[in-house]
């Protein structure tokens, strides 16, 4: 069975970016990927969209193609959208199934400061979205905890349930949603910064325009 990666954050709005690193990662990995908006995420404000709205943006992304799937259930879970919660939960129904939680490389440096984030090894392994060339410093708590799970073939990775941290160079676009935000305020159309399916309804970018 192939992994299953997930590949998470507010989507506020989903982008060009998102989609593409998803994409490369789901294809290195030979994973299928699901794409899982936060309900109310504990590390940064809440979105400007709301929940609706984003599934709809979502939905508009990910048609006509099926490696990229849409996973709401952060969406339906009252309070924080803990991680650890989201895994454990996939873990009871995916079984021995490969699970990957996709992270980019600042947010992999600062799982420390997560809720219960030693314990995100045991239900996934984690792969880490790099930029070739940059280098990523971590701190020594978190170099303590991933140095023996580290490896480098993906079929390692495939083979086992969870407890792995693999570096995936993927290729960034760099689109900044904050930035698209600001362009739809303005009435400014950002046609190629979204997936085209987000203009073909004209009241899906609406939370984002002024008037």
């Amino acid at each position: 069975m192939r992994p299953l990666a997930i590949f998470g954050g507010t989507f506020d709005p989903i982008h060009l970016g998102h989609l593409s690193v998803a994409w490369e990662a789901s294809e290195l990995l030979d994973a299928d990927v699901r794409l899982m908006p936060a309900s109310v995420p504990p590390h940064r404000p809440s979105p400007l969209a709301n929940a609706q709205q984003r599934v709809a943006m979502l939905r508009a992304a990910l048609q006509k193609q099926s490696r990229l799937t849409l996973d709401t259930r952060e969406l339906e879970r009252s309070g924080p959208s803990y991680t650890i919660d989201t895994l454990a939960e996939l873990r009871k129904e995916e079984g021995d199934r490969s699970l990957v939680l996709l992270l980019g490389a600042d947010a992999f440096a600062g799982l420390p400061s997560w809720h219960r984030w030693r314990e995100l090894f045991d239900v996934a392994h984690i792969g880490v979205l790099s930029r070739p060339g940059v280098e990523i410093t971590w701190s020594d708590a978190l170099l303590a905890e991933i140095g023996p799970r580290l490896i480098e073939d993906a079929a390692v990775l495939r083979a086992l349930p969870a407890g792995k941290v693999i570096e995936l160079s993927v290729t960034p676009l760099e689109i900044s949603a904050t930035r698209i935000r600001e362009l739809l305020a303005e009435g400014r159309d950002p046609r190629y910064l979204l997936p085209c399916g987000l203009f073909d309804d004209a009241g899906i970018l609406a939370p984002y325009r002024k008037g």
